[in-house]
Parts: C-alpha cells; sequence; structure tokens
C-alpha cells in the first residue's frame, strides 16, 4: 500500500551550482511534501537540481505536482531541475501525463550532469 514503506531524501552539493536530491522508497501524498521542503530550500538557494529517482519504487501524481512546483520555482530563479528515471516503472507517470516534453529526463545520473554541464 503506497505511503507505508520508509522513505527518505539524501542530498548532496554536486558543485558550486548543482545539487543533487535522492528520494527513496514511495513518493506519495504521505512524503512528497518531505521532498518538496528539500527541494525549495534548494531552489530558494538557486542551484541546480539533479531529482535522481533511481531509488523511488512508487510515485502518485502528488509526486509529480511537488516536482512541476520545483520546476517553476528554480525556473523563477534562472536555475534548471533535471531527473533521472532509469527504470520504466518511474517513468510513465511522466509519459502518461505528457510531461517527457516538458522535463529534462535522463537514464541515468552521469548524462543528467552532463546535460547541466553543457548548457
Amino acid at each position: 500500500m503506497p505511503g507505508m514503506t520508509d522513505f527518505a531524501v539524501s542530498d548532496e552539493a554536486f558543485d558550486d551550482s548543482t545539487h543533487i536530491l535522492v528520494p527513496c522508497g514511495e513518493i506519495d501524498a504521505l512524503t512528497a511534501p518531505q521532498l518538496g521542503r528539500r527541494l525549495i530550500a534548494i531552489a530558494d538557494e538557486g542551484k541546480d537540481v539533479v531529482v535522481d529517482l533511481s531509488g523511488v519504487t512508487f510515485m502518485d501524481s502528488t509526486g509529480i505536482g511537488v516536482l512541476l512546483n520545483g520546476l517553476r520555482r528554480l525556473t523563477s530563479r534562472s536555475a534548471s531541475l533535471v531527473l533521472v528515471c532509469p527504470t520504466a516503472r518511474i517513468l510513465r507517470p511522466f509519459e502518461v501525463t505528457g510531461l517527457v516534453g516538458r522535463l529534462r529526463i535522463f537514464p541515468t545520473r552521469e548524462a543528467a550532469l552532463g546535460e547541466l554541464a553543457a548548457a
């Protein structure tokens, strides 16, 4: 049942302008606010953010909403959001909602960081 498993989100500075968030577990109405708080705090610093969804086992529309709010906040500060979605299970909600073209999504962390470095 969503929300009944452990959820954690870690973050690390990659360099002076990029931060990596790594949520693990299920992102739903119970856990999405925790991810949202971390994402907004980093956005307020004006840093680019990579959200590595490799450890996510489930994500509902609440999680997608948090990521879209983060994208808006980052864009307003001239910063970027890129996602790492290595599995079809986690990529699928973005495909179904038509967000694949709106969000920058990569299969690996290295590809996501490379995109930010090239920008």
